[in-house]
């Protein structure tokens, strides 16, 4: 935890202290049972947080040493989580939906316009970070108020019509699986980003021709 706050340069909520002892506890009962957990998320917490997921590399090293074990990479991921929920000041319940919740955004863009992001681009490393504090307010039920006047909206809707049409199917995503509106405020902020992001990969591909 001490090597989590240093390299992080962030406090981590105190439950941590209770969380993350129960888990490895709960991991080294379970190893000398015969029984590693396998964790769905691994590959999308890899991407998402890969600070958080060496901690949890670390993390696990020591594991192993301390008590002459050798557990699966999944275990990695697992207290990659905690270590975010600590962060984020989330229950692991609601860091798992708001990954998933990211990571299928992300699979929405790349295939309504039909590319491979760049995930070392900035503009793609800015549009994550959006999209994790967007995914945190969708999951407490917090968004951006609209402003009462639509005129910025509605120039950012005209100009980059593409990538407005990507946020209301984000924005349709939103609904059918969190059953919440995303006000015009948020769409706009997403369209911005992703459009961002869209004209810097074609930058890139035209001149790699």
């Amino acid at each position: 935890i001490n090597k989590a706050k240093s390299v992080l340069k962030t406090e981590l909520n105190e439950n941590i202290y209770v969380t993350l002892t129960d888990h490895i506890q709960f991991t080294i009962n379970r190893y000398y049972q015969g029984m590693q957990l396998k964790n769905d998320m691994l590959w999308h917490i890899k991407r998402m947080y890969p600070t958080e997921y060496h901690l949890g590399e670390e993390a696990s090293s020591l594991i192993e040493k301390e008590f002459k074990i050798k557990l699966l990479e999944d275990e990695s991921s697992f207290i990659a989580l905690h270590i975010v929920s600590a962060q984020l000041n989330e229950n692991i319940t609601s860091v798992v939906n708001i990954t998933k919740m990211v990571q299928d955004i992300l699979s929405i863009v790349t295939y309504h316009f039909n590319i491979i992001l760049n995930e070392d681009s900035i503009h793609y490393f800015r549009f994550l970070t959006h999209l994790k504090f967007f995914a945190q307010r969708i999951s407490n039920k917090i968004l951006y108020e609209d402003d009462n006047d639509d005129s910025l909206f509605d120039a950012i809707v005209n100009k980059y019509s593409d990538a407005y049409e990507c946020a209301t199917k984000i924005g349709a995503y939103i609904k059918n699986t969190q059953n919440r509106n995303v006000t015009n405020e948020e769409l706009m902020y997403l369209t911005i980003h992703i459009k961002r992001m869209i004209m810097e990969d074609n930058k890139n591909e035209r001149s790699s021709l």
